[in-house]
């Protein structure tokens, strides 16, 4: 793309920041509250006051309560692992978590869990805590990116566990389990209320199903924070890269590849669109990206195809930037299509469709934002030293409709994941994610 595009995007993102910031001083001056969803209720206005102010994660990890609760979580960190395994043993390929649902459904009536329940998209809910103080999630993804018929099994070797999904999801999953474990067990009530959700869809084709129903329906205005947990390791995730992902098929009539010579042909355009596509230029900062990942079409080596596919992703952490990717990839598919049929002397003419595949909503937030800050504080409460990412996670929803949320790692340390043969997790010291979980919930939910 142009140069000038560049400056356009910077221009709106500036022009937008500027608008927000204005309207926020006139707002203060008037003495008018914010501007918010109809869907907020008193709940989450309430606890929208406190959203500044977290309680200290160190402060709350030297209270003798909760350095019993950290004992805890370490102690029982040998049952936890072995609750990891039993998870991943469970098969939950896209769109086929409802046996991993109903043993974790199963599981949070068992520690004793309130209103345990299963939501209309198949996200598994408990609540814990009856205080007055801002309503947390704290969650972690049920799906594995692994199809139908994937071999499960987890093997263990010292301190190393293998199996698909072992690390994403079934670490996060073990960890929101072991926190909610720790509270009841000890009957720890915060100052607001902690919902544990293992939600379904976040992978791929998934399209964060789960978490935009918590949003938009299952706890609609009430959440204040949301924090999901998501594999291994120590990163603390506070931007979304935003996805655009599409699967575009150009269409003719086909023929034979000799007899019927001279027509458009769908693969030819398909051709055309790629190569403009591939000498796309973007931006490194923000980071802009797209790739072709997947191609269709075709019946034979002497045909002339009826169709013709490709599946796209495009990303970026700018709002801005990834609707002029979009833009630009749409007027490009275009020009491939006018290119070819005028290509030929011929009254047939191709056509295209476009088939949307996902979206994620893109955002960011600052790195002094209260719950980034809470998040490494309590991280260090923790014994870990965390690093600040950005990626595509749960948090995508909320991040984008500007509710605070990030998306923490569980500890311990992994490669691999998403392939079936090498995912593994290292679990030494990986008690250390759930007590990280549990110092970042409490400190956001307050405590008495």
């Amino acid at each position: 793309m142009r140069k000038d595009t560049v400056a356009h995007a910077a221009v709106a993102s500036l022009t937008n920041g500027c608008v927000r910031a204005l309207l926020a001083i006139i707002f203060a001056i008037a003495g008018l509250p914010a501007i918010a969803s109809p869907s907020q209720d008193t709940e989450q206005a309430r606890g929208a006051a406190r959203q500044a102010s977290p309680a200290s994660a160190a402060s709350i990890a030297a209270r003798e309560d909760v350095a019993g609760l950290l004992r805890m979580a370490r102690e029982r960190e040998p049952q936890a692992l072995d609750e990891q395994v039993e998870l991943c043993e469970i098969p939950a390929p896209p769109f086929q978590e409802e046996a991993r649902g109903l043993e974790y459904r199963r599981r949070f009536e068992e520690i004793g869990l309130e209103d345990v329940r299963t939501d209309a998209v198949g996200n598994v809910i408990g609540e814990w805590g009856r205080g007055e103080g801002p309503l947390v999630v704290l969650s972690a993804h049920l799906d594995t990116v692994f199809p139908e018929g994937t071999d499960v099994t987890v093997t263990r070797a010292g301190h190393l566990l293998r199996g698909p999904g072992i690390i994403d999801d079934c670490r996060g999953l073990t960890v929101v389990l072991s926190v909610a474990r720790v509270l009841v067990e000890s009957n720890f009530q915060p100052s607001g209320r902690i919902v544990f959700v293992a939600t379904v869809g976040e992978e791929g084709p998934g399209n964060l199903r789960g978490v935009r129903n918590l949003f938009d329906a299952e706890l609609a205005g009430r959440i204040n924070y949301f924090i999901s947990v998501d594999g291994s390791g120590s990163s603390i995730t506070h931007g979304a890269v935003g996805s655009n992902r599409y699967k575009v098929t150009f269409k003719g009539p086909g023929g034979h590849s000799y007899g019927a010579f001279g027509m458009p042909n769908p693969m030819h355009a398909l051709g055309r669109a790629m190569a403009k596509i591939a000498d796309f230029e973007v931006p490194s900062d923000p980071k802009v990206t797209f790739s072709i990942g997947l191609l269709e079409g075709g019946t034979s080596v002497n045909s002339i195809p009826f169709s013709a596919s490709m599946s796209i992703d495009m990303r970026s952490i700018d709002t801005d930037w990834l609707g002029e990717i979009d833009s630009h990839f749409r007027a490009t598919l275009d020009e491939a299509l006018a290119e070819e049929n005028g290509r030929w002397n011929s009254d047939i003419e191709l056509t295209y469709e476009i088939e949307v595949i996902g979206i994620r909503p893109a955002g960011l937030q600052s790195e002094d934002a209260p719950i980034v800050r809470a998040a490494v504080e309590a991280a260090r409460a923790a014994g870990i030293e965390p690093r600040l990412n950005a990626s595509s996670t749960d948090s995508n929803i909320p991040i984008s409709r500007g509710i605070p949320a990030v998306t923490i790692d569980g500890g311990g340390d992994g490669r691999g994941a998403h392939s079936p043969s090498v995912e593994e997790f290292d679990t030494r010291d990986s008690y250390k994610g759930t007590q990280w979980a549990l110092l970042l919930s409490l400190a956001l939910a307050g405590i008495d």
